[in-house]
């Protein structure tokens, strides 16, 4: 693995603004503009022990089935901690469920790996609420 991101920039700038544009990608529901901060081959986790999901493909599908459930989002994202080629940071997302029209408060965190300026490897790990109850981590 090459360390352009820390070499060429401040890790911690690029890491700010894939972490913002992934966000607005969520938010707005566009997953286009999410993917947009994968390189070709990165791989996603959703959680500590679910399935890698490996390559833009089936990156993807995972969002854009997310995306079908999910409308009116926001994100927000605290500071971002860099290690090397590692950053991590804190997030929240509301949004509500299209079938239901039910809220749903999303928080978590994000430990990503950069290479070239582009996430190669991110792990989600997170918990949802609706309307101040714990729920299932179904779409």
């Amino acid at each position: 693995m090459t360390d352009t991101a820390s070499s060429s920039h401040d890790p911690a700038a690029v890491a700010r603004r894939l972490v913002d544009t992934f966000g607005r990608g969520w938010a707005r529901q566009d997953a286009e503009l999410l993917l947009s901060v994968f390189s070709d081959d990165a791989v996603f986790r959703e959680g500590p022990f679910g399935q890698a999901l490996e390559g833009l493909a089936a990156i993807r599908g995972y969002w854009a089935d997310t995306s079908y459930h999910q409308s009116e989002g926001t994100f927000s994202s605290g500071e971002i901690f860099t290690v090397g080629p590692w950053f991590s940071v804190e997030f929240k997302s509301v949004f509500r469920r299209r079938r239901t029209g039910e809220w749903v408060d999303v928080r978590g965190a994000l430990f990503c790996e950069l290479e070239d300026e582009k996430i190669s490897e991110m792990r989600m790990y997170w918990h949802r609420w609706t309307r101040g109850r714990e729920v299932d981590n179904s779409v």
